[in-house]
């Protein structure tokens, strides 16, 4: 199954909810971060909220998502936009941890369970819209589930989750965030609330071959899906770029690098793509 997101409504517009399907895209990160299987399943869920909330965005605006929790991965980034498409990465991607009290792969221990959540949104305007909330489980989708009901005053349901297989790919991925507009009665509120509680992880659900749709159904029966768009891992990093970056050294500390070294090499966090310069190159740069 390719990765995906859809989009929908319910209760006359006054609940909207979010799914997305990650596995692909979660594997290709894995793969990309030699991640171990701990550090694999807090990053794919991490990527996974980043695919939702940037489908709430519009057109050219884009987030970044910074999880700086105190646990062994270190920090935990992610890049989102409005077009299904994402990058992300850790400072500390080998790490694995025993299982959890639940035999889960222990997240929380590996993202910190202290620590900060920054979002960081590129609406087209002057400056970026920032929010931040502290980390109060490290689990991230009670984390997430917070920070919308404090920092965006909506209150939400955030489940995210990620299946590692015993060769340490990824059998299933994915998540889904439900949000309460105004305007609903308590009994509705009660209602979807008591359906949270009895649905199964969203993973063991993708195991059950259950599609997006029939997911947000268990939740609201009367889910309408708006629209739906593919999910992709993709990196902005170009060798013009990493140029433009050398140059903003300068010229002691490029003279300094071919006197040392003779060359670069600059490797990109989220997609490890390597980048070389030789002297000659510098010296191209310098002149520049």
């Amino acid at each position: 199954m390719n990765d995906y997101l859809i989009r929908g409504t319910a209760m006359d517009g006054k609940v909207r909810a979010f799914a997305v399907h990650t596995t692909n895209l979660v594997d290709e990160l894995r793969q990309r971060q030699e991640s171990w299987p701990t550090a694999t399943a807090a990053l794919g869920r991490a990527a996974s909220v980043g695919v939702m909330m940037g489908a709430m965005l519009k057109n050219e605006e884009k987030l970044t998502i910074q999880i700086k929790g105190n646990g062994p991965m270190g920090q935990i980034v992610v890049d989102a936009n409005a077009h299904g498409e994402v990058r992300a990465y850790a400072d500390h991607p080998h790490v694995h941890l025993p299982s959890n009290a639940q035999n889960k792969l222990d997240v929380a221990g590996a993202v910190g369970r202290e620590g900060a959540i920054y979002i960081i949104k590129d609406l087209g305007l002057k400056e970026p819209y920032k929010g931040s909330i502290p980390i109060i489980s490290g689990e991230l989708g009670e984390d997430f589930t917070y920070y919308f009901a404090k920092s965006e005053q909506t209150p939400s349901a955030v489940s995210v989750g990620v299946l590692v297989d015993q060769d340490t790919s990824i059998r299933k991925a994915g998540g889904f965030i439900i949000q309460l507009m105004p305007g609903l009665s308590d009994e509705e509120i009660t209602t979807i609330e008591q359906s949270l509680s009895q649905i199964k992880p969203v993973t063991e659900l993708l195991e059950e071959s259950k599609t997006l749709e029939q997911i947000l159904q268990e939740v609201l029966p009367s889910v309408q899906i708006m629209d739906q768009m593919d999910v992709k891992f993709r990196c902005q990093c170009n060798r013009e770029k990493v140029q433009d970056t050398l140059v903003s050294l300068g010229e002691v500390e490029l003279k300094k690098i071919i006197t040392e070294d003779g060359q670069a090499e600059v490797v990109c966090h989220f997609c490890n793509e390597k980048y070389q310069f030789n002297a000659e190159d510098l010296e191209k740069l310098i002149q520049k």
